[in-house]
Order: structure tokens, then sequence, then C-alpha cells
């Protein structure tokens, strides 16, 4: 049986047992989170295990992990709370409406992500720069690493006029060593049992031992249960995720609904592909392999819209857990499998275990995954590349801190494109000749597009040069419709002039597009024997 069970599933001790570390470290973040949009923690971990599951089986990326993930949980905070308003102004007063809107919403952002996925746009992720990557790894290293500080504290309920508000009290005293003591043993552990095995998961390893001392010692450390319920929450024990039939009850599907939600739903959709796409960009680098970008949009998508239906949260791709996941050894969809029943099973039936978990287990993993995960070899580069990446490198990690994800990729990839099309338009080039019979040369060489044609204008003297003019385009790329018409109104400067003008060498497309503007220009191009070494993007322009 278990000869069986490796063919079929090669690598099916390693990704069980990934899975199991990955679900206790998918806790702490999922609940801090779940505090941060003031929501019930098994509402978000409800959604983890729902998305969880159906990213691992469906997903594009076996390997990548997915849950109610932070980046898109503080999109829904302002939501949430502009819902409860409006929730009691209805005739009749429902006090918490917000979280039908937020239901609503995540359903939105499925069908928003399974669109993207049907209309093949996951291949752009191919174009983010690998600067950009490095500041997203290292930008989401230093949130995690963040998040994780702020564990070393106790939060407070209060509730003034109805508004729940939670307060941060910092450890202090032999509390705070004892925190401080437990997260640097969960460390040695996870840092030195690779050095003498690696048949068991050294996190997991990790967490059960500094466990076992806080429970044999009976120390009095804060746990995942003291978290949760400090917090508000009352624990892990939850039931299985059901569809929110008081959805269709209380919801008024209205156009001012619509109008509501399809702002947060588009904003949380849009980051949540985001960092799964780039998660599994990360994944794909990690085990040399290559992840289906638009089947992740989909498996993401029918995650959402499920786990709205069901009542939990909005989620995506999660960096963290992921990487714990394949430092763990956890290679295929078994592991992300293993992570949402585990998760599962812990709310069903082994709550009052977990809850003993310390939180210092916890951060101490998540500590070695930031360090894992953040890209120190930037320091190392940052001289050695050039200015422009350097800069975008540095600019999307600081973005991704103080604002979001989406902000951060999207600077990032604007930022690299106007130096790329500012680099490219300096390359333009006119070497000129006059050949024997009087006629003036100038072969082009370089791209030819929106950014260089000023360059590309500024080559030529209509006034000054000789009545015989020919432009040959053999060592040059017309890329965009801006280049076909800088061409075209070149050849209307030389014709109003009363000078005779050629042009040689472009690319039957270019061709076609020009004379097809002005039949004029038939007798202008020259149809050469030769082809051109290039071809217009002639899908762009029509």
């Amino acid at each position: 049986m278990t000869e069986f069970v490796r063919k079929i599933i090669p690598n099916a001790k390693d990704d069980v047992l990934a899975g199991i570390t990955v679900s206790l470290a998918m806790i702490p973040e999922v609940v801090a989170f779940a505090f941060v949009a003031q929501i019930d923690p098994l509402m978000a971990l409800s959604g983890a295990f729902i998305i969880g599951l159906i990213a691992a089986i469906f997903g594009g990326r076996p390997g990548l992990i997915s849950g109610a993930a932070g980046a898109v949980a503080v999109i829904f905070v302002h939501m949430i709370s502009e819902g409860h308003a409006k929730g009691l102004a209805f005739d009749t007063p429902i006090d918490n409406m917000g979280f039908y809107y937020l239901f609503a919403t995540v359903i939105l952002m499925g069908i928003i992500q399974i669109g993207a996925g049907v209309l093949k746009l996951g291949r752009f992720v191919r174009l983010i720069p690998h600067s950009v990557m490095m500041g997203f790894v290292n930008g989401l290293a230093i949130v995690i690493f963040i998040a994780q500080i702020k564990m070393f504290s106790h939060k407070k309920l209060e509730i003034t006029d109805g508004v729940k508000k939670y307060l941060t009290i910092p450890m202090e005293g032999s509390e705070l060593y004892l925190m401080i003591g437990l997260v640097l043993l969960t460390m040695a552990i996870v840092w030195l049992l690779p050095k003498l095995t690696t048949k068991i998961p050294a996190a997991l390893t990790a967490i059960l031992v500094t466990t076992a001392v806080v429970v044999i010692g009976k120390l009095p450390a804060s746990t995942v249960g003291s978290y949760i319920r400090e917090g508000g929450g009352k624990g892990l024990s939850g039931e299985f995720p059901t569809p929110n039939l008081e959805l269709w009850e209380y919801l008024p599907f209205t156009t001012d609904t619509l109008t509501f939600i399809l702002p947060y739903a588009f904003l949380a959709a849009s980051v949540g592909l985001i960092e799964s796409l780039m998660t599994m960009n990360l994944v794909d680098e990690l085990t040399e392999s290559r992840g289906n970008g638009n089947r992740e949009c989909v498996a993401q998508g029918f995650g959402n819209v499920l786990s709205g239906l069901c009542g939990g949260t909005g989620g995506c791709g999660m960096i963290g857990q992921t990487v714990i996941n394949i430092n763990a050894g956890g290679r295929g969809r078994l592991s992300g499998v293993m992570m949402a029943l585990t998760l599962l099973t812990f709310i069903l039936f082994a709550d009052t275990y977990i809850e003993q978990v310390p939180i210092a287990a916890l951060v101490g993993v998540m500590f070695m995954m930031v360090i894992e995960t953040f890209a120190w070899s930037s320091f190392r580069i940052l001289r050695k590349i050039p200015k422009a990446d350097a800069a975008v490198l540095i600019i999307v990690s600081a973005v991704t801190v103080i604002y979001d994800l989406a902000i951060a990729v999207f600077v990032g990839v604007i930022i690299s494109a106007l130096v790329f099309a500012w680099e490219n338009a300096k390359k333009i080039r006119a070497r000129k000749h006059i050949k024997e019979d009087g006629t003036k040369v100038y072969e082009i060489w370089g791209p030819l597009f929106f950014g260089s044609i000023q360059a590309f204008n500024n080559k030529f003297d209509v006034t000054n040069d000789p009545e015989s003019v020919e432009i040959d385009f053999m060592e040059s790329r017309v890329s965009d419709h801006s280049a076909l018409e800088a061409i075209f109104n070149l050849v209307g400067k030389y014709e109003e002039a009363g000078k005779r003008i050629r042009i040689k060498h472009l690319s039957e497309e270019c061709q076609g597009l020009m004379i097809k503007a002005s039949p004029r220009l038939a007798n202008v191009i020259e149809h050469a024997v030769d082809d051109p070494r290039y071809h217009v993007m002639a899908k762009v322009m029509k």
C-alpha cells in the first residue's frame, strides 16, 4: 500500500507534514487580520479553509498556499463599518449588515478573478520585471516581520458608545523575556534540525517542542486560545462551513448595493491576483518549474465565490505560508489540501489542543520564514545593477510596507516601463551617406516607437536635403501606430518640399497599413525582394 501511494503521490509524506506545519502557521496571521477587519476569527478561518482547498486542487501552481490573507482583509475594514451604518438606516435596522456586504463583495471579487482567468490576463504577470519581484518579496517580508512584532503585546477590547476599539498593551518584564526565550528556542530548532536530519519538517518539530515545553512546564505564555479571546473571539471551535442563506434574506440586491461593493471587490480582486501570481512566480523560481497563471486566477476566483457563499472572507495566495511549505518539502497539491483539511480539523475537533500552542512558537517559525524570504542578495547587487532597477527595487519595497501590494506593483511596473521607453528612445540612430547619383540615404538603426519619434524626426534635414532621399529601415523595428504615423508625416514633409522620397525595407504589415491610410504612398514604398528582419506589431494597431 505504501509503495502504491508513493507511485501515485511521490512526495506524499513531505506534503502531508508540510501541510500540517503550514496550517499551524496560518492561524495567527489569519486571526490577526480578522481582528484588523473586525470580523469573527472563525469567519476568516473558514475562508482560509475553503480558498486553500479549492486553490490547492484546481490552481495553476502545486505547492502554493492560499488563505484569508491580510493584504485582502485590510481592504474590507472601511467597507464593513460603512455597511453596518447602512444596515442601521434600513426600515428594519440590522446592526451587522456590514458582514452581508462583505460576503457579497467576496463573491463579486471571485467572479472578477474568474473573468480575469477566462480572459487569460494571468499571462501579464510575465511583464513584471525582476526588480519589482525582488521589491515585492522584500516588502512583504518586512510587512510579515512587523506583524510578528505586534504579537509581543496583548489586545484589550474597549467599547465606547457602541464602537469596538482594540488597545495594544506591550508585554513587559518576565512575560516579555519568556516570549523572547521561546521565540529563540523555536528559531534555533528550525535552524539546527535540518543540519541533523531532513526527514521531518523543522518548523513542525519546533512548534511541537516549544508547545511541550510550555505545557509540561506550565509556563504562563500567551497561547493561540488566549490571543483569540483577547481580541474578542470565542476560540477556535466552529462548525463545517455551509451556504449562508441569511445573505439572500437580508442583503438588498439593488443598484445601490452593486455601486457600494464594486470598488472594494475590484480592488480586492486585483490585490489578490497580484499577490497570488507573484507568489506563483516565486515558487517557480524556488522549484525550477512553471505554473499556469490563468488557471490560478480561475481557481482563486472559485475559492472566493464559494467562501463568500458560505460566510467566509476573501483571500489569495500567501507568500509567507507558501515559503514555509516549500522549505518543509511541500511540492505537490497534497500539501495545500492537507493544510486546508488540517485547519478544518482544528476548527471541528482539535480546538482545545491547538489553543494551547504558544504564540511564541508560531512567531519563531514566521521569523525564520522572513529570513528565508527576504532577498538578502538585493543589498549586494544594488550597486551592480542599473540605477533605475535599484530605485524600482527600493520604491516597491517601501510602497508595499507603507501602502499595499497592488499600488507597489503598479508603481514598479510603470516606473520600469517608463525607464525602458526612455532608454530605447535613445537608441534610434541614422547612418547617412550620398549615393553616386546624388541620392541621400538614411539607414535607420534601432526601435521606432512612441518614445523615439522625436529623436527620429530630428535625424532628418528636409530643407537642406537633396532632391532625392531614400530611407532604409532594414536595421530598424517599427513597433507601434505612433511609429507609422511618424513615417507618414515625414513623407508628407518631403513631398511638400517638392522632393522625391523612397522608403525601403518596411515590413508587409507596415506597407499594407500605410497604403491603406493613403494609397498614394504605394509609389513611395519600395517593394524590395529581400525580406525585412522584423514584423510590425500589427495586432496592436488593428
